[in-house]
């Protein structure tokens, strides 16, 4: 453990020896994160996070990493968990500790046990600002550790699985200071679920497995943003794209985008891949592993390792091994094998690398964005969720637009006036 290193700065990673590869992919991936770039520019100068404290619990990659280097420039104190046991790339951890001198605790493939105690290191530095990705900090925060609480003032989080934690405990009264939800701008959810989570979740299925995807049956639960932008993509790459839903809505909408529509129980029985993408638990269960073809392959892509419910498969099985890095095999009684990746975690971040940077790009300024706007607001703001200001986002996408050299037009005085009024007509 690197917490036995002589070194200034609290941190328990891997190796830190494995800094100067990290530190190398960490500059790789600030290239394509110009949004970014302007925003560290701007916090040098106006320092508006100086002497913040802050405790986030994200995924420890080479973008949150240019995020981390970001909020320290703007003055504050950071002090970096990992959000999921299989998400932190070891020598990017090492180098927020070696090169940016940024307290981080988060190893790869860490136990249940070390994963809360990094949180709970986290929360020693008594934040006044919390990040999250999933809400496992500010749940541990509001129920082991009230006593930190006096110190919070506000927080941000990322993911939809958080979200809806969140406004759970708003809506019970428990939430002890604002939030502000991430993902729920124009510029997170769209392009960083449909776009970042339809390729990554390609990419790890793909690294863990090395099958082709063209002809095989892809079954994708969930047809949220997530699932919108990963059915797109195994439709691509040639997949015969199956979508399970609950929702009407999401389900029609799904069945005129040219995909076939049917229960996880029907598509148990034809699909090779399955991909579950709904933050919600059990969607793959006993009666769907039954019926399931042998070779059948099971990924999750939603935050929590429980879409899939694993517990009941251990039981149906008569064996369990490794096959493949990230690939559990599950001999069953009557002889079929199935084929479970990455746990049941996140699979785009625990056999590859999670989303591109140019699309953690926007979702990561809205982070720093929000994070200045929640120090300059927080005293006229309720213990609530609140959505990512509308004058915020619109700034990510112009930025973004600038980056990539892309003009737009402009309302004119008379168009606006027009938009504006009511007594015009035929």
């Amino acid at each position: 453990m690197a917490s036995n290193v002589n070194t200034t700065v609290d941190c328990d990673v891997k190796d830190l020896s494995l800094a100067e590869g990290g530190k190398k992919r960490i500059e790789w991936a600030f290239q394509s994160m110009p949004v970014l770039q302007s925003i560290r520019k701007q916090f040098l100068k106006t320092q508006p996070l100086k002497g913040v404290r802050v405790a986030a619990c994200l995924h420890v990659t080479t973008e949150t990493a240019n995020l981390m280097a970001t909020l320290r420039d703007g003055g504050a104190s950071v002090v970096l968990c990992g959000s999921n046991p299989l998400s932190t790339q070891d020598d990017v951890a090492a180098s927020l500790v070696a090169d940016y001198g940024i307290s981080t605790h988060a190893i790869k493939g860490e136990s249940n046990d070390v994963y809360y105690k990094h949180i709970m290191s986290a929360i020693d530095s008594r934040p006044m600002i919390t990040m999250d990705d999933g809400c496992d900090l500010v749940t541990i925060l509001h129920t082991q550790r009230k006593e930190m609480l006096a110190d919070a003032i506000g927080g941000t989080e990322e993911t939809t699985t958080g979200v809806i934690r969140l406004k759970a405990m708003a809506n019970d009264g428990v939430l002890k200071y604002p939030v502000i939800a991430i993902n729920d701008a124009m510029t997170k959810h769209f392009f960083d679920n449909r776009y970042g989570t339809g390729q990554s979740t390609i990419d790890g299925i793909l690294r863990a497995t090395n099958i082709l995807l063209a002809g095989m049956n892809v079954v994708v639960g969930g047809y949220g943003w997530c699932g919108r932008g990963l059915a797109t993509r195994a439709r691509g790459m040639g997949a015969n794209v199956i979508v399970t839903e609950v929702d009407p809505i999401k389900a029609i909408e799904a069945l005129m985008d040219g995909f076939r529509v049917m229960t996880m129980a029907e598509a148990a029985q034809i699909g090779d891949v399955f991909v579950t993408v709904t933050g919600n638990k059990n969607v793959i269960g006993r009666e769907h592993f039954e019926r399931m073809k042998p070779g059948a392959i099971l990924s999750n892509s939603g935050h929590f390792n429980v879409e899939i419910d694993l517990e009941t498969l251990g039981k149906l099985a008569s064996s369990r091994r490794e096959v493949r890095p990230y690939v559990d095999e599950y001999a069953m009684k009557d002889g079929r094998k199935i084929y479970v990746l990455g746990e049941g975690r996140l699979i785009n971040l625990a056999s590859a690398e999670g989303h591109p940077a140019s699309v953690m790009d926007m979702s990561f300024a809205n982070q720093a964005l929000s994070v200045e706007y929640m120090m300059a607001n927080y005293k006229n703001l309720e213990n609530k969720c609140y959505p990512v200001p509308d004058a915020i986002d619109r700034e990510v996408a112009r930025l973004k637009l600038d980056a990539m050299n892309v003009k737009i037009d402009k309302l004119t005085p008379e168009q606006e006036k027009y938009l504006a009024s009511w007594s015009e007509g035929t």
